[in-house]
């Protein structure tokens, strides 16, 4: 947000087109078409605002509760990166190079620590990379380090497209080390509107230190409903050793939906931990199981959204 509130200053953007400072040129036509919006690249899932920490038969359901934090991560970490490149290219170009495009660089006032400009460039096949970068103001060397990476092809059509970006928290945290200070890791994000699926891959360190990774796989089903799986690979506990914790959770347009776990690897050797929980419409547990007695197995499968177990392997 600090990135974004840096580059779109009105007073910064808006004074130095009225004065001409900035060259006039039209963007690379269907830039603002080829980048999806946040909306389009959203994980679609059914809300409610309550929450419990323990919860029992007929209150709000843990997995419905994890499935929603993972989705409103991502969906607020993908949506500032993507409204900040769609904002900036309504703006006139700063510079053409060839088929490149370049907007900024920005300093915005004279507290802010960072500098930033976005490039574009129009490949010859009809899609686009383009770039967010900045540096430090302290940096002498005046040398950009990419915060996001995109690439976008809009060919398949309107709402039709597909592509990637990449966050850096990392080079963020470089360029911005003041208000980025707690930020770290890459976020790698790969979509298809088409068909209406996400992927993501996060690598990060966990509280000590150690590497952390994460993937995540979501597709929109008929309906309103969804299908998303989210895998850890991390030390959850005991030695060392890093186990892979693994969540799918499958809903309905209603709401109603299911969430398996398994943990396996690392401590646990050859065994696995699994546990189910259903929810309903209302979002409150309906049905739980697990096979290591996290805790007692309640109400009735029957109630299930969807009626069996189904896990990646």
């Amino acid at each position: 947000m600090k990135i974004m509130n840096t580059l779109l200053s009105a007073t910064c953007v808006l004074s130095l087109a009225a004065t001409g400072c900035i060259k006039q040129d039209a963007p690379p036509e269907g830039i603002a078409k080829a980048i999806p919006t946040n909306d389009q690249v959203a994980i679609k899932l059914p809300a409610n605002a309550a929450r419990l920490d323990a919860p029992a038969l007929g209150q709000l359901s843990t997995y419905y509760v994890t499935t929603r934090g993972v989705t409103q991560t991502f969906n607020g970490g993908s949506a500032w990166a993507l409204i900040l490149v769609h904002t900036i290219v309504q703006y006139p170009v700063t510079s053409v190079s060839g088929n490149t495009y370049t907007w900024g660089p920005w300093s915005g006032n004279a507290l802010d620590p960072a500098i930033y400009k976005l490039d574009v460039t129009a490949n010859g096949d009809g899609t686009f990379d383009y770039t967010l970068s900045g540096h430090a103001k302290s940096d002498a060397t005046n040398h950009f380090l990419a915060v996001i990476d995109g690439h976008a092809d809009p060919r398949p059509g309107e709402l039709l497209g597909n592509g990637s970006f990449l966050l850096d928290f990392e080079a963020a945290r470089t360029v911005n080390p003041i208000d980025n200070a707690n930020n770290k890791g890459q976020v790698d994000v790969h979509y298809d509107l088409a068909a209406k699926h996400l992927d993501l891959m996060i690598i990060s360190t966990d509280a000590n230190g150690q590497p952390a990774s994460a993937d995540y796989s979501y597709d929109e089903t008929a309906g309103g409903g969804g299908n998303m799986t989210f895998s850890v690979l991390a030390n959850v506990g005991g030695t060392a050793a890093a186990e892979t914790a693994t969540i799918r959770s499958r809903w309905l347009g209603t709401g109603a939906g299911r969430g398996d776990a398994r943990i396996s690897g690392g401590d646990l050797g050859s065994a696995q931990a699994l546990a189910s929980e259903c929810w309903s419409t209302a979002f409150t547990r309906v049905y739980y199981t697990d096979n290591v007695n996290f805790a007692a197995t309640e109400g009735d499968v029957a109630q299930c959204a969807f009626a069996t177990a189904d896990l990646p392997q």
